[in-house]
Parts: structure tokens; sequence; C-alpha cells
């Protein structure tokens, strides 16, 4: 059981990872070679959707595999690299909401009413946050890599 679940896990962070590594690597820059924001910001919000979809999956998969092995390894007893994935993962979580919440909803409803010039600071704004969880990812495998 426990191999299984951090096999999910694994693959749940590559999903949600590499998503984020497509997103800020390939798609954000081939974005700019599309004319007007009317073509560029609703392309953005379809590719966004279907990923977003993948990371709430991936969220799901996470939390639950994730508090079975540290309970497996005995909670408090885990290796300190564990307990730091953890809280940067929680604070991934978090960020992701917000991204979500505040950035991709909004973004959403600014290209329903053609409202560009919203869409595309909410755009930005999400971006930012994009790279923020990017690094925190690499940082949270940095950690249970290294003090594991």
């Amino acid at each position: 059981m426990y191999t299984l679940l951090k096999f999910f896990h694994l693959a749940a962070a590559i999903v949600w990872l590499g998503g984020m590594a497509f997103v800020l690597l390939a798609l954000r820059p081939s974005l700019g070679t599309l004319q007007t924001p009317a073509q560029r910001l609703p392309l953005l919000a379809a590719v966004l959707r279907r990923f977003f979809a993948a990371v709430w999956v991936s969220i799901g998969v996470l939390l639950l595999s994730g508090a079975y092995m540290l309970g497996h390894a005995g909670g408090q007893a885990a290796p300190i690299g564990w307990h730091l994935m953890t809280g940067i993962g929680t604070l991934m979580f978090l960020i992701f909401g917000h991204i979500y919440f505040a950035f991709y909803r909004p973004i959403q409803r600014a290209i329903a009413a053609s409202d560009w010039p919203t869409a595309g600071r909410k755009a930005g704004g999400l971006s930012k946050l994009v790279t923020v969880n990017f690094v925190l990812g690499w940082l949270a495998i940095a950690a249970v890599s290294f003090l594991a």
C-alpha cells in the first residue's frame, strides 16, 4: 500500500510541477506571438481550465497520500525534509487556491465580458504566483531529497 501511495504522490507532484513548467516556459512566451488580447487570453483560459482541473486532483492525491505516508513514518519522527515538504506543500496549496479564485475566475469573467485590460492584468498576476509556486515546488523536492 505504501509503495502504491508513494507512486501516486510522485505522479501528482510531477503533473503539477510539470504543468507549471509548461505554463511558464512554453505557453506564456508563445502567447506573445498572438496579435491581440482577444486571441491570447481565451487560449490562456482554455489551457488553464484543463490544467487547473488536473491540479485540483493532484492536490487531493498529494494531501491524502502525504498524510498516510507521514503517519506511516511516525508523524513527528519523520525526517525534517518531510516536514519541510509538508509545510511548503501546504503553502503551495493555499497559493493555488488564491491563484484560482482571485485570478483565474476573474480572468474568465473578464473574457466573457470582453474586458481585455482586466483579463490581462489578472493574467500577469496569475503568472507571478505560478512562478512562486514553481520555485516552492523545487524547494520541496530539494528538502525531501537532501534532508530526508
